[in-house]
């Protein structure tokens, strides 16, 4: 009887140091294995769809793509915001310098502030192709400086923006997308925009279906992106993709609805920031208020930096 409590008890004892070290030893080869981090930040703007036509839409028949394939592997910001000027020039520079500032729209004034961009290079000793500002209008080239003299001229970003890729002239969305897989294949740039010109064209000459369609091109590219980060062995789960807008437009019943924007009526000012990446929760949709000024110090943080003296704050509810 003695002899078989002795050896039962030690088989206990012994069963339970195998299992505890099975445990430890799991653990610490779980601790090797790093989560995900961002190394790579893309930014997509569509210019100038209202939210009734986009997220707002209950039915998602402008958006399948974002809605039906992409929404579920990232995050929804309902309620973001333009509160500056609601006007593309201005809403640029505010989600990438993280100041609102009023502008002349017209691509003849650079930003009072440095970019995140500016920023991203200066902190990682750079050279220009690490960063590209992509887009169908050629004005939006004023992105890529500042009036601050002790960054002016310094630390730009690489620019393929208008017909030239030098500011000469509007071009085709498509060729805009083109041009950034291009460059996405040759340079993996760690840092892009890339601005589509509609539906904004589209609706300030008056024309409803070309708006709508302009609202349905824009899923399309921005669908094209999120493929090819997901397909690129340098981008894949290394990438965070953000979609958002620049301003929004009248209401109707407000100045001549739809075909303009520029005041401060809910339809100017309601936007979206739709969120992919390796950090952020997934199929959730968020309805706290954030504001454009918001986004670089999100993307600065995810990239490791800091932005100076903006009142933007990170969006803390993007995350796991």
């Amino acid at each position: 009887m003695f002899v078989s409590s002795y050896k039962t008890k030690y088989f206990i004892y012994g069963f339970i140091a195998a299992v505890s070290f099975l445990f430890i030893q799991c653990r610490e080869d779980n601790e090797d294995i790093k989560t995900p981090v961002t190394e790579n930040v893309i930014v997509v703007v569509i210019d100038g769809p209202r939210f009734s036509e986009t997220w707002g839409d209950s039915a998602g028949s402008l958006m399948p793509f974002m809605k039906d394939s992409m929404l579920a592997s990232g995050v929804l910001l309902a309620n973001f915001f333009n509160d500056g000027a609601t006007e593309t020039t201005a809403g640029h520079t505010a989600m990438l310098t993280g100041y609102y500032q009023t502008i002349n729209n017209s691509g003849q004034e650079l930003p009072d502030h440095p970019s995140v961009f500016q920023y991203f290079l200066k902190h990682n000793n750079l050279d220009s192709t690490s960063a590209w500002v992509i887009t169908s209008k050629d004005k939006l080239e004023v992105l890529t400086d500042c009036k601050d003299s002790a960054w002016q001229h310094q630390f730009r970003p690489a620019r393929d923006c208008g017909i030239s890729g030098l500011g000469s002239g509007n071009r085709e969305d498509s060729l805009t997308l083109t041009r950034a897989l291009d460059i996405f294949d040759t340079y993996h740039p760690n840092l892009t925009l890339i601005h589509f010109k509609e539906p904004d064209v589209s609706a300030h000459a008056g024309d409803w279906q070309a708006y709508v369609r302009g609202i349905r091109d824009g899923d399309r590219w921005a669908f094209a992106v999120w493929k090819f980060i997901q397909n690129d062995p340098v981008y894949a789960n290394r990438t965070t993709l953000f979609v958002t807008h620049d301003h929004g437009r009248h209401v109707d019943g407000i100045s001549n609805g739809f075909v303009s924007h520029g005041d401060s009526c809910p339809g100017c000012r309601h936007i979206s920031l739709f969120a992919y990446g390796p950090e952020f929760d997934q199929d959730r949709i968020i309805i706290d208020r954030y504001s454009q000024i918001d986004l670089p110090v999100t993307i600065a943080s995810l990239l490791g930096f800091t932005m100076e003296g903006t009142d933007g704050k990170k969006i803390e509810d993007l995350y796991k």
